[in-house]
């Protein structure tokens, strides 16, 4: 059995790695290759959650599961808000082949799912990131979507200003990128503020429950799935807007992987408004870690 530790994911999952994993994995989930059920999770006090998600990447391929507990509280303490492992068992015999650190799998390839949306779905010539929030899930996306576009700027907001400018200033000097601090809020959380053309990934929300935007951004916009039967069921946003009767079942133009194999188109202009929401899948941090054991010193 293979033990894959933080060091090793954050060593060898690289983009080059992570991100053409998991459009190969999205395409096959549309693609009906694969076997999942929904996560299942158990809530606690203080927004504090444990989740499991099962999955196969085929019949007949590595099967397992990630086993991940969510504690947002811990980021101000200085420790990790995700913790787990992930759970890779060999289709042959059964038997437990590798346990890999949840935390560094799902950073990266939340990221490299947002990474492949992005560039299916961003106008070919958008050079300007807005991040809300400064968490952990930023700086991946950061690094991420720069492999995807040619960035110019980067804008962060956050609940705290003094955090999101020493962001802003770690992330400019890593990246080489012009990185900025913002008082308020990028006007990407209300439908009413997006320009036209403007991409949306929608990566916060993982259950129904709290929202990151308002019902008229998801009216606007394309509305494009990581997987549909999760949205149908777990996604915030639509469920919400679904339940004002502003939207029907059919307003997810479809899943991302019909639109990397052509099944479903993407952006139809350039003028129009595209969102991808991601709820995360366990087919993602199955073809990662199925990538860093196939691949250990990429």
């Amino acid at each position: 059995m293979r033990l894959i530790d933080a060091a090793e994911v954050r060593a060898n999952l690289t983009w080059e790695v992570a991100i053409p994993a998991v459009r190969a994995a999205m395409i096959a989930l549309s693609m009906g290759e694969t076997r999942q059920l929904l996560r299942s999770i158990l809530h606690f006090e203080d927004g504090r959650m444990f989740g499991v998600m099962p999955g196969a990447m085929g019949e007949a391929a590595a099967f397992g599961a990630k086993v991940i507990s969510v504690f947002p509280q811990n980021f101000a303490a200085g420790r990790p808000s995700h913790q787990g492992v992930v759970l890779v068992f060999d289709p042959l015999t059964g038997a437990l082949a590798c346990v890999a650190d949840a935390r560094e799998v799902t950073a990266i390839r939340t990221a490299a799912a947002s990474a492949v949306a992005t560039d299916a779905l961003a106008r070919a010539g958008a050079r300007r990131l807005a991040l809300l929030g400064y968490g952990e899930q930023a700086a991946t996306h950061v690094r991420a979507i720069a492999q995807v576009r040619a960035l110019e700027s980067v804008t962060v907001w956050g609940r705290s200003a003094e955090l999101a400018q020493a962001f802003a200033v770690r992330t400019q000097s890593e990246l080489g990128l012009t990185v900025r601090a913002a008082a308020t809020a990028e006007p990407i959380l209300k439908g009413a503020w997006l320009a036209p053309g403007t991409h949306v990934n929608l990566v916060g929300s993982s259950f129904a429950g709290p929202r990151e935007v308002d019902d008229d951004l998801v009216v606007r916009s394309r509305f494009i799935a990581d997987y549909r039967d999760g949205v149908l069921q777990q996604g915030a946003e639509f469920l919400h807007a679904k339940a004002a009767g502003l939207v029907g079942d059919d307003h997810i133009a479809g899943e991302i992987g019909e639109v990397l194999s052509g099944a479903v188109a993407g952006r139809r202009s350039a003028d129009e408004i595209t969102a991808y929401k991601s709820l995360g899948h366990i087919i993602q941090d199955l073809a990662s870690v199925q990538a860093l054991l196939e691949h250990p010193g990429a």
